[in-house]
This record gives structure tokens, C-alpha cells and sequence, in this order.
């Protein structure tokens, strides 16, 4: 930094206030209080840089400084109260608010104490401290609503925001509070609504925060935690944005919002961004993702959906051991932050690993209150049809999807018990159970196609796939690849060799089009319908057909080679190997030779394609030179060698 004229510190320091250089200031002022400890005007602006920059432990230093050296000042006291408030000191600034004797002050006094307790979840004190208020003033009416939501009150919260908004005009935060509410009663385009004006007006008025740039791939300085990104809302519209698209099964859209927002380094992130992304970016950075939900479990606030997330994620990717030490670790949390239906399923799904018997019937249990409670909204449902009363029939209509989705997440954890047995009549009895409240339900007819698939009845699989292709016919790779296979098997197994090919036609088609559109996007839906199909060949003993069937699907190399679709074509090839080994396979040595020219391909093109995707959190991992497709391609190039005698 250059050096600083006498006579010219206090224009110096001005100027950078008025610049919104916060910490250049704070670095001059800093060394000014060195020199005069107990300098009053330093003190003060210190103070003042060092909560415009979010850094209320230091800000409340300063001004506790200055209320011991200057007593009679009011407005420090005012300020230091604050500071402990907003550093997440609740005790220290309720201690520090009760000093606040002057009667100008006892407005202030009266708010702060109210937002500490609503702070420190007393909410019954938060409002009898708001009633001494009067009515008329903004911030009671502002704090009211905030009590309304909390309490689940969300259209009287609404109303109650509006009413703010209309006497103190345009604020950031209040429209933020009014798109909660409507995300809250999920009407989430009134939601965005809002969501989009906070992002409009802040683009507009504050473009140095830099909104969207990292979306677009520039690359920008961290824009830090100031005053002015507070007030602007903009961090918690996009929050609330990400969490819409994710409701709205809209994943890019979401992992979109959250690059979208202001540029921060992630030591600067806030919990819920930090949340945010864990969730997002599961799929494609699960470690980083456990890490960071691990991380916001140890601090001293965290978003609360973060403890289930957590627990949910770890049994989702398997790691029920890491579970059941979470959980009992943190008993305290169970209750605070776990519905009794969440700790209840996360309970018998802990138990699935020790004593299914006792899993499956926990499961049972809860599925009995599900459906008793079911059927009670089912009768809501009808009565509101018939008093034509459509806000009631919009509310039962919501309560019952609701708690349809949670029977069937119950449901499906109780047939994998014995799916993971391979007891595929027992998991087809457990669905035929549950037709009655699941018939129209995707994720049940999914299952259910599956399920008869898995026991060789096509024909009735195919009334089950059909309908869900069939819904995403202009969309088709929208629909799972595996599901596109067996319904392709399952034709061909039926003998309607027409619609299978119709069908590859027309998948054939779409990825035709997006390799227009994006050259270098790799799209695996054809390939793994042709490798489903080989594997079906193979396994019927007909290697011949099935493993040139394969050795097709993965054509042009470039385009199709990736981790899913190497994990079906070895399994053929192993088969074969087998088969091979034990005399019980002849090959033409025109096969032969395909099957070595294909794996040198593999060799040639699979160098960075991973052939397993590893889990997590695992301690030892692959060598990485073993985990390609390359390494496995020249293993099997070998072991073809050994069985047909040509290395010797």
C-alpha cells in the first residue's frame, strides 16, 4: 500500500469507506490504534468497517472498547448489543441490551432482545416482547410474520410481510420472506416471482457482485461477506431458487442458481450454500459432499434438514456403520431435527443390516399407519369434491401426495429386503399388497416391471414399462437406459421383434440429434439397450450373435466407451471366457478375432475412462493405473490368449 501523507489519513480512510473498501481501511486503521490505543475515532470506524464486512466478533471488540470509554454515548451501547447479536452471542447480547436504559433507546432495545429470543427458538418470549410494540410500526408487523411462519402459519406470515412491505416500500429481505412463504405453501411460481425481482434489482444496482459470471465461466475475484451482499438478499434468493429446481426434479437448473450467485471463496460460503452444494453435487463429487455435510454437523448452526440429509445419503451410498455412529452420537439431534416418521424409518433401515426379519417388520408397522392415515385423506379428498370447495380439495390433494410418497419410500425398503435375496415372488407380493394406494404411482409401476421382468413374465412387464416410455415418448432419454433395455428384451422375448427395433429407432434418432447439437456429449442409451440385448444372447448361450451384438453397441469408440457400458460388455466376455475354459464354447476364429480387435479398441480408446466408479469414502483405493478400461481391456486381451492357446 502506498504511504500515506501526514494530514491526509482521515480523507485517505474516507474515501475508502465511501468506496466500500472495508478491509484497505480496517489495514490503515488497524495501525492508527496501535499508535493511539484508545483513539475514539479510529475505535469507531474500526467498528464501523468490521460490520460492513460481516466480522461482528471483532465490530462488537471495538464497540465494547468505546462503551467503556465513552459511557454517556448511547449509540455505541445500541451498537455493541448489536454486534454480539449478529456474532451469534445471544447471551452476551442480551446481558449487553439491558444497559440500554435511555427511553430513546427502548424501542431498539425492545426489537433486539425480541430477535435474540427468536434466535435462541423461544419463540413465546420473542412475541410477548413484540407485543409491547406498537402496532402501527413496520418492524412489529416485519417480526410478526416471522413468528406466524415459524409456527407453520405461512399465508397469515404472507399477509403480514405484504402489509411491511407496503409501509416501508421495497426491501430485499421482505420479498425474500414473502418467496418463503410460497415456497413453504409450494406454490413455487409465485416463489420465483419474487425470487427473480431480488436477482433483477440486484444485478441492477449492485453489478459489481459480479451475479452469474462463474455460470458463464469467468473467472472472478470472491466478492467477500459485506454489508451490502446482506442486504441485497441476493445469496438467499438464489438458495431458495436452487431448492425450488431441485423440488421441481430440475437439477441443472439448480446447480445453476448456485453458480449464479455472488463469487465467494468457500471459506466465506454460509451454511445453507454449503448444504446446497453438498446436495447438488452428490452425484458427481459424493466425498466432497459428505465432507462438507459432516463439517456444518460439528458447527454450532446448521441448516436443520442437514442431520437427515446426512443419514439419508450415508445409507443411500451404503455406509450404514457411518450412520448408526452419527446417529449415536448425536442423539441430542434425533428429537430436535428428526420427524418420527424419518427416525423411525432410519431406524428400521439401520436394522436391515443385523436382523431383516425385524427390518421388514418395522417396515410393516409403519406402512399400516401410512395407509390408515391415507385412506383419512382419501375421505378429505372426496368430501372437499363434493362440497366443491377447491382450496380444501387443493390442500388434501397435496397432504395426500405427500404422504403417498412417503408410504411408497417405505415400501420400496421393505421389498429390497428380499431383493437383495433374489426372492423376486416375495417383492411381487409385497407390491400386489400395496396396489390399492399405489396403482397410479411411476416409481410403483417402475418397481413392479422390474420385479416381473426379473422372474422371465415379459409380457406382463411390458404393461408396465409401456405406459412410462410411452409418457416420455418425445423426450425418450429422459426415460433410464436399463428401463429402455428390458422393455426391448421383453419385446423381443414376446416375439414382437417390430416394436423393439421401433423402439431403438427411435432412441437412435434422439441421440443422433444431440450429437448435432453437442459433439462432444456422450450418450449411452443405444449402447446400453444393443449391450442388454447381447447380454441376453450370451446368457442363452448364443455367443456368437450376442457378442458381436456387443462389440457393435460400442461403436464409434470415441463416443460410446464410458464405465457403464464397459461394466456390461466385460461381464460378456468373461461369460464367454468361462465357457470357453470349460469346453463348453466353440468360437469361430473369425469371432475370435473380432473379440481381440475389440478389446485393442478398448485399449486404444479407454485410457481415461474409469472401468469402476469408486465408492466415496473408501480408505484403500484402485490403483490408478488399474482403474481403467485400458488396464481391464489388456487383461482380458490376455486371458483370451490363455484360453485359446495362442500365447504359447
Amino acid at each position: 500500500m502506498t504511504a500515506i501523507k501526514d494530514g491526509e489519513y482521515t480523507a485517505t480512510i474516507y474515501k475508502l469507506i465511501k468506496d466500500c473498501q472495508y478491509v484497505e481501511a480496517i489495514q490503515i486503521l488497524n495501525g492508527q490504534l496501535q499508535k493511539h490505543t484508545k483513539s475514539r475515532a479510529a475505535l469507531s470506524l474500526l467498528g464501523y468497517c468490521y460490520y460492513h464486512i460481516q466480522d461482528f466478533t471483532n465490530s462488537a471488540e471495538c464497540y465494547e472498547q468505546l462503551t467503556q470509554l465513552h459511557p454517556e454515548v448511547e449509540e455505541y451501547k445500541v451498537y455493541y448489543a448489536q454486534s454480539l447479536y449478529k456474532a451469534g452471542a445471544y447471551p452476551e447480547a442480551t446481558k449487553a441490551s439491558f444497559v440500554l436504559d435511555n427511553p430513546s433507546s427502548h424501542a431498539k432495545m425492545v426489537k433486539l432482545q425480541a430477535c435474540i429470543k427468536y434466535c435462541e427458538e423461544d419463540y413465546s418470549a420473542a412475541k410477548s416482547l413484540l407485543e409491547q410494540l406498537p402496532q402501527d410500526d413496520p418492524d412489529y408487523v416485519y417480526n410478526m410474520g416471522c413468528l406466524l411462519y415459524q409456527d407453520g402459519k405461512y399465508e397469515e406470515a404472507c399477509k403480514k410481510f405484504m402489509s411491511a412491505m407496503q409501509v416501508l416500500g421495497y426491501v430485499p429481505a421482505l420479498s425474500y420472506n414473502i418467496a418463503l412463504c410460497y415456497y413453504s405453501l409450494k406454490n413455487y411460481p409465485q416463489a420465483l416471482k419474487y425470487i427473480a425481482e431480488i436477482i433483477e434489482r440486484g444485478i441492477r444496482e449492485h453489478p459489481e457482485l459480479s451475479v452469474g459470471m462463474r455460470t458463464e465461466g469467468i473467472d472472478v475475484h470472491s466478492v467477500g461477506n459485506t454489508l451490502v451482499l446482506h442486504q441485497t438478499a441476493l445469496i438467499e434468493a438464489f438458495n431458495l431458487k436452487a431448492a425450488i429446481e431441485y423440488q421441481l426434479k430440475n437439477l441443472k437448473g439448480a446447480q445453476e442458481a448456485l453458480t449464479d450467485m455472488p463469487p465467494r471463496s468457500e471459506e466465506e460460503l454460509d451454511p445453507v450454500t454449503l448444504h446446497n452444494q453438498a446436495l447438488l453435487n452428490m452425484d458427481t463429487k459424493p466425498s466432497e459432499g459428505f465432507e462438507k455435510l459432516a463439517f456444518l454437523l460439528q458447527q454450532p448452526s446448521f441448516p436443520p434438514v442437514t442431520f437427515g440429509n446426512l443419514l439419508l445419503l450415508y445409507c443411500k451410498h451404503e455406509y450404514f456403520d457411518l450412520a448408526a455412529d452419527v446417529l449415536a452420537e448425536n442423539a441430542h439431534l434425533t428429537y430436535k431435527f428428526l420427524s418420527p416418521y424419518m427416525y423411525e424409518f432410519l431406524d428400521a433401515l439401520l436394522t436391515c443390516q443385523t436382523a431383516p426379519e425385524e427390518a421388514f417388520r418395522k417396515f410393516d408397522e409403519m406402512n399400516g399407519k401410512l395407509t390408515e392415515q391415507l385412506r383419512k385423506l382419501a375421505k378429505q379428498l372426496q368430501d372437499a369434491r363434493l362440497a366443491r370447495d377447491d382450496e380444501v380439495q387443493k390442500k388434501a390433494l397435496q397432504d395426500y401426495d405427500l404422504m403417498q410418497e412417503k408410504y411408497i419410500v417405505v415400501l420400496m425398503a421393505q421389498a429390497k429386503i428380499y431383493w437383495n435375496r433374489d426372492n423376486f415372488q416375495m417383492v411381487e407380493k409385497i407390491f400386489r399388497k400395496s396396489v390399492e394406494v399405489c396403482n397410479d404411482d411411476d416409481t410403483w409401476k417402475l418397481n413392479v416391471a422390474h420385479v416381473l421382468f426379473m422372474q422371465n413374465k415379459y409380457k406382463e412387464a411390458i404393461g408396465f414399462y409401456e405406459p412410462i416410455v410411452k409418457k416420455h415418448y418425445d423426450n425418450i432419454l429422459n426415460v433410464s437406459a436399463v428401463v429402455l433395455a428390458n422393455l426391448c428384451v421383453s419385446y423381443i422375448m414376446t416375439s414382437q421383434n417390430e416394436e423393439a427395433e421401433e423402439l431403438m429407432r427411435k432412441i437412435e434418432k434422439e441421440e443422433e440429434q444431440i450429437s448435432y447439437d453437442d459433439p462432444d456429449k456422450k450418450v449411452f442409451h443405444l449402447c446400453i439397450v444393443n449391450l442388454v440385448i447381447g447380454t441376453l444372447y450370451c446368457a442363452k448361450g448364443n455367443y456368437d450373435f450376442g457378442i458381436s451384438r456387443v462389440i457393435k453397441s460400442l461403436e464409434p469408440y470415441n463416443k460410446k466407451l464410458g464405465t457403464d457400458p464397459w461394466f456390461y460388455a466385460k461381464r460378456c466376455f468373461l461369460s464367454l471366457l468361462e465357457n470357453m475354459s470349460k469346453h463348453m464354447v466353440m468360437l469361430r476364429d473369425a469371432v475370435v478375432q473380432e473379440c481381440i480387435q475389440f478389446l485393442e479398441h478398448c485399449e486404444a480408446y479407454g485410457k481415461e475412462v474409469p472401468a469402476i466408479i469408486e465408492q466415496p469414502l473408501e480408505e484403500t483405493h484402485v490403483h490408478i493405473g488399474k482403474n481403467t478400461v485400458t488396464y481391464e481391456a489388456r487383461l482380458l486381451k490376455a486371458l483370451f490368449y490363455e484360453v485359446i492357446g495362442w500365447n504359447k
